[in-house]
């Protein structure tokens, strides 16, 4: 994931806010500055805006209370992003983060509006320094202004006035002091301008004007840390080079199953002129190219770390699967070890018995949905729309409107609907779907699973689509989760064709009620009948997988096949399939080896009580010769207290139907 460290950027949960509120400001009078040039500065400057979308496929719980906004914004067809000012020859100068805005936009090409309220689309890109934070262009069709004049050679401490747009009613000209020069930050490749005259976001491309209103820099970015604020000096951008584009920057680059961050320069230079929306595309494609190459580089920095190799790589490889209810991320911690991260953080009830709950790893949202049950499998795997319905219900997308929060309840249909196949032949379902109103969208990787689906959510800003996809595609191989539903689920599940996981390719599981239940696979066969546990419907089935070592290569495959006579019932049967310890395993690992390989307790067949139920459990060999390197346990528990030559009786009739078939 791109860090990128663009100024007056606001992460997602405040671009709305940002977008429309950017210039929210009083007017105030600048009582020195010759009122004589006012109106050849209102006539120069400009706001730059973008056209709001005419249509919402969103849908909300009421209608949207737009009354609660200012008469101006609820009325404006445009959202006000900046501001852009006349510098002669026919072009006008932006800050470059003000235009980046249309790269990708939901929104449209974005266009400069006078304050009579024409508007005028751009025409050419002449000159862009992504570094320096600035763009040339010229519009079409444009307005006979007389371009503001020059200063190149401003003094120090003297009076400046930051100019900016509020809201499209007017010029507003703020008075303050040139304070000093700071080198910018990357390599002091150049200095900027720090003054004290009040800025705000709407005044981000806006010109800073000396005491006898002639141009000295453009405003571009306010102080993390002090009440300054920071402009670019204008010669630089008279300087910089006609018809060339130049990016120079170092681009933070992030992967959430590290905690560190790599530090990369994104590079690159194309001619110009070009249209905006041919400048656009030739961005993000230097733009893409950078993040592919920056996550390449970070999964190959060190490839004997990358699990299933590196510290900690081992315990997982040789730990019992965890059958779990949510899914996790295997990550590296601070101790640069991998281990499994995250948990739900809650709990949202769906109808007939649905529920979907939800956790936050780094900047994935996490959701494990149990459908409905009167929600057919195919159904929920094939209508995206129902899907995002549902995803809707936990409520965490609402849309601010004044001081109210509006319930988002239906996205209506995906712009994008595809299917990646990640590294452990898993099939995920890729939507994509737009918020326009927030110039972003929705991403979401869906993998089918018996009960519903396990999903990893992102928002994506405008022109970030890419990198979103490409983060989630490589996370996709260090998520883990178990394969869980009742039988009935099951069953509706196994008819999924293409989407089951390959894993599943070798796995035949008989179902008849009252009957047989059986399971087959290449490493065991497994079959009992009601004699030994209830099989109906309602019986729950969860298949737990892990990462192992298999004939020289890591596997992810099923090590535990766990029956519950059902889903509030403890009654249950339970294989489970353990490696050997590796010599670099601590003694916790080795002492568990110990017990199965000599049947110790509580593996030697004889029925115990435990948190109130019986248990009994026995181990089972691979059948090869010498020492085995993997042991099968077979299990059963039933709620209360039973005698032991029942639990006897019912592990008999357990292992009668189990056979290992692993050499």
């Amino acid at each position: 994931m791109l860090a990128l460290k663009m100024p007056w950027r606001l992460h997602m949960g405040a671009a709305v806010a940002m977008l429309l509120g950017l210039l929210a400001a009083g007017q105030v009078a600048a009582a020195t500055l010759d009122p004589a040039v006012l109106p050849r500065i209102q006539a120069a400057t400009f706001e730059v805006v973008a056209a709001k979308p005419v249509n919402d496929p969103l849908k909300y719980d009421r209608p949207l209370p737009l009354d609660l906004l200012p008469y101006q914004e609820r009325n404006d067809k445009y959202y006000s992003v900046g501001t852009a000012f006349a510098i002669g020859d026919g072009r006008y100068v932006t800050a470059g983060h003000v235009l980046q805005i249309g790269i990708g936009s939901l929104w449209g090409e974005p266009s400069l509006r006078d304050a009579a309220g024409h508007v005028y689309a751009i025409d050419k890109i002449e000159k862009y320094s992504k570094q320096q934070d600035f763009v040339v262009f010229t519009l079409v069709s444009p307005p006979k202004v007389a371009p503001l004049e020059i200063n190149t050679k401003p003094t120090m401490n003297d009076v400046v006035y930051a100019v900016g747009n509020a809201l499209g009613t007017g010029v507003v000209i703020r008075d303050g002091l040139y304070t000093s020069d700071t080198p910018e930050d990357q390599d002091g490749r150049w200095k900027w301008m720090r003054f004290s005259a009040a800025a705000s976001p709407g005044n981000s491309g806006g010109p800073l004007l000396d005491k006898d209103g002639k141009v000295i820099g453009i405003v571009l970015m306010k102080s993390a840390n002090e009440n300054l604020n920071f402009a670019l000096p204008i010669d630089l951008i008279l300087k910089a080079p006609d018809h060339v584009a130049s990016i120079d920057n170092r681009e933070p680059y992030q992967l959430d199953i590290f905690d560190t961050v790599d530090n990369g320069t994104f590079k690159a230079q194309f001619d110009l002129p070009k249209s905006f929306a041919d400048f656009s595309a030739t961005y993000l494609k230097y733009k893409d190219a950078y993040a592919d190459a920056e996550l390449k580089k970070l999964l190959e920095r060190d490839p004997d770390k990358l699990f299933p190799r590196g510290p900690g790589s081992s315990r997982l490889l040789h730990s019992v699967s965890p059958l779990r209810s949510f899914p996790a991320l295997i990550t590296r911690n601070s101790s640069d070890e991998w281990v499994y991260a995250g948990r739900a953080a809650g709990k949202v009830p769906l109808a007939d018995n649905g529920y979907i709950m939800f956790g936050l790893i780094g900047h994935n949202f996490l959701f494990h949905m149990r459908k409905p049950d009167s929600l057919p499998s195919a159904q929920l795997y094939g209508d995206p729309v129902h899907f995002m319905d549902l995803m809707l219900k936990v409520g965490f997308m609402t849309r601010s409107v004044g001081s109210e929060k509006i319930k988002i309840t239906s996205m209506g249909k995906p712009i994008e609907d595809s299917l990646y196949t990640d590294a452990w032949q898993r099939h995920w379902q890729v939507r994509v779907w737009p918020m326009p109103y927030a110039n972003s969208r929705i991403i979401t990787f869906s993998l089918p699973v018996p009960d519903g689906y396990v999903t990893m959510m992102r928002f994506s800003g405008a022109s970030e689509e890419h990198d979103e996809t490409i983060d989630m595609r490589a996370l996709t191989g260090f998520i883990d989760m178990s394969y869980d539903g009742t039988l009935s689920q099951w069953q509706d599940y196994l008819k999924s064709g293409s989407l089951l996981p390959q894993a599943f390719k070798d796995i035949k599981i008989g179902i008849d009620y009252n009957k047989r239940f059986s399971y087959d696979s290449k490493r065991l066969s497994l079959s009992f009948t009601p004699e030994l546990q209830k099989i109906d419907h309602d019986s729950k089935l969860t298949l737990g997988f892990s990462y192992f070592n298999d004939g020289g290569h890591t596997v992810w495959d099923i090590t535990d096949v766990c029956v519950l006579a059902d889903a509030d019932d403890s009654n249950r049967v339970n294989i489970e399939r353990h490696v050997a310890p590796s010599d670099d395993l601590d003694d916790g690992f080795k002492s568990e080896w110990n017990k199965l390989l000599h049947k110790l307790h509580p593996y030697e067949g004889v029925a115990y009580s435990g948190d109130d139920e019986m248990r009994i459990a026995t181990v089972l060999g691979t059948g090869g010769k010498g020492t085995p390197t993997a042991l099968y346990t077979a299990f059963y528990g039933v709620e209360g207290t039973k005698p032991p030559e029942a639990m006897k009786s019912k592990l008999d009739l357990l292992t009668s139907g189990l056979r290992i078939l692993e050499p």
